[in-house]
C-alpha cells in the first residue's frame, strides 16, 4: 500500500493517466515491426503473405491470451496481473533484437502478443474500480486513446532509431519504457478501498456507485464463462469488437505497405501514417465526452452508447472511397475520418463490459470480447495477405476489395450490437446491469 497518507486530489484521473501511459507503450511496442516491415521484407525476402503470418503468429496468442488473462485478472486483481504482464512483454520486445529470421521473429511475436493482451481487460477493469458509471466512457476514451498516441508518436521514434542505428535497437526502446512504467504502477495503483492516498469523498463516491450497481448480485458466485456466453448481451459485446478491432488493426500494421501499394513513399508519405492515430484519439475523447454528456442530459445510459455505435458503423464506411484515388492527403482525410468513428465505436464497446456486468466479470468479458477481435482480425490478415500477393499486377488497386470490406463489416457489426445490447429477463434477474 502507499504509505503516505495525503489524499490526492481526483486520484481516479491519476490512475487513469497511468493506464493510458501502459496503452501508449504496448502500442510503440507492436508498431515497431509494421514499422520496419517494408525493410525487413527487403532484407528477409518475405512477401505480403510471410508478413501475414507473423501478424497472425501475434494475433493468436493476443486472442487467446486475452480470454485468459481476462479471467486471471478477475481472481488475482489487477495490479498484480498487470505487472506480471507488463514484466513478460516487456522483457520480449527486448529479446527480438536478437531475431534472425521469419521463424524467430515469429517466436517473439507470439510470445509478445501473449503479453500484451493482457493490457484491455486490465484496464476495463480498473475503470469499473475507479470510475461511477457517468465517467467510464471518458475514462475508458483516456486508456483507449493510448492505442491512437502509440500508433501517432510510433514512426517518428522507431524509424529515426532505425534509419540511425538499424532495426534491432528499435526494438530494444519499449521494453525499456515498459520497465520504466512498472515502477510508477506498483508505487500508485491499489483498489480504492485500500488506497492511503484517495480522499474520504471520492472513496464514498465510488463506494454508493459500486452499491447501486452491483446490489442485484451482492453475495453470488461469480458467472462462468459458460454462463455469461448465455447471455445475448455478452454476444454484443463480442462483435462490437470483432467487426471493428480488425478494421483497425488493418490500418496500424498493414497502413505503411498499403501506402507503398499506392504508391507512395514513406519518407515523404510520414504524415499519412500518423493522421490516423491522431483523429482516433480524438474520436476516442469525442465518444467518451458526448456519451458522458448525453447521460448528463437524461439520455438513458443504453442509448447514450448506442447513439455514438451508430455514429462509427457509418463512418466507417469513408475507408471504400479511397480505392478511387492515390492521393496521400485525400487518402490520409478519408482514413482520418474512418479512425475518428471508429474510435468513438470501439470506445463503446471498450466500456460495455463495465456498464453490464459487475466487477468481477468486467474483465472476463472483456477478454472475451478481445479473443472475438483477435479471431477476426487473424481471418482478416490471412486474407490481406493472400489477395494483396494474388492482386500484385493490378498495382496501385491491389488493396481495393480488402478496403472495400473494412468499410462495409462495422456496419453490419452495429446492426447486431443494437439488435443483442438491449434489457432483457437476464436484466431482471440481476445476471447484468440494466442499459
Amino acid at each position: 500500500m502507499v504509505t503516505a497518507s495525503k489524499p490526492i486530489a481526483s486520484l481516479r484521473w491519476w490512475i487513469g493517466g497511468l493506464l493510458f501511459a501502459s496503452t501508449v507503450i504496448n502500442y510503440i511496442d507492436r508498431q515497431t515491426l509494421s514499422l520496419l516491415a517494408p525493410y525487413l521484407k527487403l532484407q528477409y525476402h518475405w512477401t505480403n503473405s510471410d508478413y501475414a503470418n507473423l501478424a497472425i503468429a501475434f494475433r493468436v496468442a493476443y486472442s487467446i491470451g486475452q480470454t485468459v488473462f481476462g479471467r486471471l485478472m478477475d481472481r488475482i486483481g489487477t495490479r498484480r496481473g498487470l505487472t506480471l504482464t507488463v514484466i513478460w512483454y516487456s522483457a520480449v520486445s527486448m529479446l527480438t533484437s536478437l531475431a534472425s529470421g521469419f521463424y524467430s521473429f515469429a517466436t517473439f511475436r507470439f510470445l509478445l502478443g501473449a503479453g500484451e493482451s493482457a493490457n484491455w481487460p486490465a484496464a476495463t477493469k480498473a475503470v469499473s474500480e475507479w470510475f461511477p458509471k457517468r465517467e467510464r466512457a471518458l475514462a475508458t476514451a483516456l486508456f483507449d486513446s493510448g492505442s491512437s498516441i502509440g500508433g501517432a508518436i510510433a514512426p517518428f521514434i522507431v524509424l529515426w532509431i532505425y534509419f540511425r542505428w538499424g532495426w534491432r535497437p528499435a526494438f530494444m526502446l519499449p521494453g525499456i519504457l515498459g520497465f520504466l512504467w512498472l515502477i510508477v504502477w506498483r508505487w500508485l495503483y491499489f483498489p480504492p478501498e485500500a488506497h492511503s492516498r484517495i480522499s474520504q469523498t471520492e472513496l464514498e463516491m465510488l463506494v454508493a456507485d459500486k452499491q447501486e450497481s452491483d446490489n442485484p448480485r451482492r453475495g453470488k458466485p461469480r458467472l462462468r464463462w459458460s454462463e455469461l456466453l448465455r447471455l445475448p448481451q455478452t454476444w454484443g459485446v463480442i462483435i462490437a469488437k470483432a467487426c471493428t478491432d480488425p478494421v483497425f488493426f488493418f490500418v496500424t500494421e498493414w497502413f505503411p505497405i498499403y501506402l507503398v501499394a499506392k504508391g507512395i513513399d514513406l519518407k515523404n508519405g510520414l504524415i499519412a501514417v500518423w493522421i490516423p492515430f491522431i483523429s482516433a484519439d480524438l474520436g476516442s475523447f469525442f465518444g467518451g465526452y458526448v456519451s458522458g454528456y448525453l447521460i448528463k442530459r437524461g439520455w438513458p445510459l443504453g442509448a447514450a452508447r448506442k447513439a455514438l455505435i451508430i455514429f462509427g458503423g457509418i463512418g466507417m464506411t469513408m475507408l471504400i472511397p479511397t480505392i478511387f484515388t492515390t492521393n496521400l492527403y485525400l487518402i490520409a482525410l478519408l482514413f482520418a475520418v474512418a479512425t475518428f468513428t471508429y474510435a468513438g465505436f470501439t470506445t463503446m464497446a471498450n466500456v460495455l463490459p463495465s456498464d453490464l456486468y459487475n466487477s468481477e466479470s468486467v474483465a472476463s468479458v472483456s477478454g472475451l470480447s478481445g479473443t472475438g477481435a483477435g479471431i477476426g482480425t487473424i481471418i482478416a490478415f490471412k486474407l490481406i495477405g493472400y489477395f494483396s500477393d494474388a492482386r500484385q499486377a493490378t498495382g496501385t488497386h491491389s488493396f481495393d476489395p480488402i478496403v472495400i470490406i473494412a468499410g462495409l463489416v462495422p456496419l453490419f457489426g452495429m446492426i447486431l450490437v443494437l439488435l443483442l445490447v438491449r434489457n432483457t429477463r437476464a436484466t431482471n434477474e440481476g445476471l447484468v446491469r440494466r442499459i
